[in-house]
């Protein structure tokens, strides 16, 4: 994206990225899950009526293999995807490359590389489960938002069953009311959104599983559903970068 990457702002590597434990191993079973998450568009519907990105500048922390790209390129006046694992990287582009309005970079949430108060969107979506710890790349987001421009993060609820029921049982130290509190203290709003994931087959619906959780839990939730689809409940934070020329 030219008019956002002047050469000023270069992407530090950053050694604290985490591996991501599905899209990083399992890409094209990852593939199979995004097809099926949210397939109502609720999420999306959410989005929209927290931030209109018509004609306006985005930016995807974590874009993975690029798959929601094209989506935000429909009304966005430039899109860039921000990924630090450079296999996923080459998915993006492959993936994005016949659009002019979609770049996608080599970079993490901490360091994009994209210039100073230049993009008037940054989302990041399942890119930031627990709170405490990311403050790294929302002070990268509030640098390289405009004025009056949102951070929008978006999550899972994982109070709500049943696949916050699963997520729990594996990671059992996870406190969804501290990740909530985390938020709402860097003056981020909330809204809970109600979803629907549904697969074209059960062997799609149990690869996915396998990827999400322990063989353990897995197989638990896969006994669970009795069909195709199952509720999922996600979270979308909003944070607005104040009008005045102060970064807070």
């Amino acid at each position: 994206m030219r008019e956002l990457f002047s050469g000023r702002a270069k992407p530090i590597p950053s050694p604290n990225i985490l591996p991501s434990p599905n899209i990083w191993h399992w890409p094209d079973v990852y593939e199979v899950e995004n097809r099926a998450q949210d397939v109502d568009g609720a999420v999306w519907a959410a989005m929209r009526a927290a931030v209109d990105w018509t004609d306006r500048d985005v930016v995807d922390i974590g874009c993975g293999a690029g798959f929601h790209l094209p989506e935000f390129a429909r009304d966005a006046r430039r899109v860039v995807g921000v990924e630090p694992h450079p296999p996923l990287v080459k998915l993006a582009r492959d993936r994005t490359r016949a659009s002019v309005l979609i770049d996608v970079v080599e970079g993490s949430a901490e360091s994009t590389g994209i210039d100073e108060s230049s993009v008037d969107l940054v989302h990041a979506r399942t890119a930031y489960f627990f709170g405490k710890g990311c403050g790294a790349g929302i002070r990268e987001a509030m640098r390289i938002l405009r004025p009056g421009g949102a951070l929008m993060i978006v999550d899972l609820d994982v109070s709500a069953s049943p696949y916050g029921d699963w997520m729990r049982a594996d990671l059992p130290k996870y406190d969804a009311a501290a990740v909530e509190s985390f938020f709402a203290a860097q003056g981020f709003s909330l809204a809970r959104v109600d979803t629907r994931w549904e697969f074209a087959t059960r062997d799609d619906l149990r690869r996915v599983l396998g990827i999400e959780f322990t063989e353990k839990t897995s197989e638990r939730a896969f006994a669970q559903v009795s069909g195709l689809a199952f509720p999922v409940r996600y979270r979308v934070h909003v944070r607005l970068k104040p009008r005045s020329l102060e970064i807070i």
